[in-house]
């Protein structure tokens, strides 16, 4: 198997559990209405680490990631309707917030698709807010810590569907090949000038 998924922090794991045990948590009115219609237990799968792209329009050093939270698949009745995310605070890993939409079968598309690559790969999420984007990134030190932040030329990003327009969704870039085209993309407005 090519993927290397890092293990979920365990006190991440428990606060999805704890959410999706709980009647107010599960049903209430901020619930996605795929997640209320489940039938069955919804069961957390596929854990990623969720990595912010920063200081991308900065003039310093290249961008970096941070690491944000971890997100779940949450599958019922044999199939991914939605996601758990958890995040990171002072008092350690929490519940943030279920979800829904296209990236939830975007990223189960891109998951299975990686699996047939023959190189092996640690499998992230990478978003770039100022582009509304969300990317697999298939990060090729399958060894590395799962908090650590730094793109490899060699790593691979999936953007996930929808795509900006004029990238291409699920399809796999190099870093050094579409790292570039995010940076234009997000620094080009800022650098016309008023008419």
């Amino acid at each position: 198997m090519p993927l290397h998924a890092p293990p979920a922090p365990a006190p991440a794991l428990r606060s999805v559990l704890a959410a999706l045990g709980s009647p107010t948590a599960v049903r209430g009115a901020r619930i996605p209405p795929a997640l209320r219609a489940a039938r069955g237990t919804l069961k957390p799968e596929l854990p990623l680490p969720v990595h912010v792209l920063t200081a991308i329009a900065g003039s310093g050093p290249s961008p970096r990631t941070r690491l944000t939270g971890w997100r779940f698949l949450l599958r019922g009745s044999g199939a991914a309707v939605g996601t758990a995310e958890t995040t990171c605070t002072a008092d350690g890993w929490v519940f943030s917030q279920f979800g829904e939409g296209p990236y939830v079968a975007s990223t189960e598309n891109a998951l299975r698709r990686a699996e047939s690559l023959t190189a092996s790969y640690q499998p992230r999420l990478l978003s770039v807010p100022e582009l509304y984007m969300l990317t697999l990134w298939l990060h090729a030190d399958t060894e590395a810590d799962a908090a650590a932040g730094v793109l490899a030329p060699a790593d691979l990003l999936v953007p996930l569907s929808p795509a900006p327009p004029g990238i291409a969704p699920d399809r796999q870039h190099r870093v050094d090949g579409l790292l570039p085209l995010l940076i234009h993309r997000v620094t080009a407005p800022l650098l016309r000038t008023p008419a």
